[in-house]
């Protein structure tokens, strides 16, 4: 600490003293193996910031696979699903066909001979009858009677022009 300051007083004034060395015209004499050593410790702390920075880089590189691939395997779930409810929905389709069509039942043959006799009432009371005297005639309840209306296809039913009440069974 003495030689600093003995070194700053001498170097004080306009021209320094005699035998007075500044130290920047210093000379420092290192071995190669010195400055390959202080060369490699600068190196070392220059790199080290960016190896942590790798590092982070690598680690969010890994959380992202993951997340990719934890986001793949929930799409394959997903297209599994919907070819599943594409099935479904298909089964389903298929299913209300099937009913729609069992309820279209063909004319069965106690029908068919009550329609016969329908129309040849009908035909007896000059082609037109109200439905309430053909249906007491017939002796049917009113369910079978307008199921039989609605499977014979050669007769129709009108409102009756007098009384709008009443139906008029008129043949086709």
């Amino acid at each position: 600490m003495i030689d600093v300051v003995d070194t700053r007083i001498k170097a004080f004034g306009k021209t320094p003293k005699a035998g007075f060395v500044s130290p920047s015209e210093q000379l420092i004499t290192l071995t190669i193996g010195q400055l390959q050593e202080l060369v490699t410790q600068a190196v070392a702390k220059a790199i080290e910031p960016l190896q942590a920075e790798l590092s982070d880089t690598q680690a969010i590189i890994t959380c992202q696979a993951e997340k990719i691939t934890t986001l793949e395997s929930k799409v394959v779930a997903l297209e599994a699903d919907q070819e599943i409810q594409a099935e479904n929905s298909f089964i389903q389709l298929q299913l209300i066909h099937d009913l729609r069509e069992a309820t279209k039942k063909e004319v069965q043959p106690l029908q068919k001979d009550r329609a016969d006799i329908l129309r040849a009432l009908i035909v007896a009371n000059g082609g037109k009858m109200l439905s309430k005297d053909a249906r007491q005639k017939m002796r049917l309840d009113k369910v079978l009677f307008s199921q039989l209306l609605a499977k014979a296809e050669d007769i129709e039913n009108q409102p009756y022009r007098i009384d709008k009440r009443q139906k008029l069974l008129v043949l086709k």
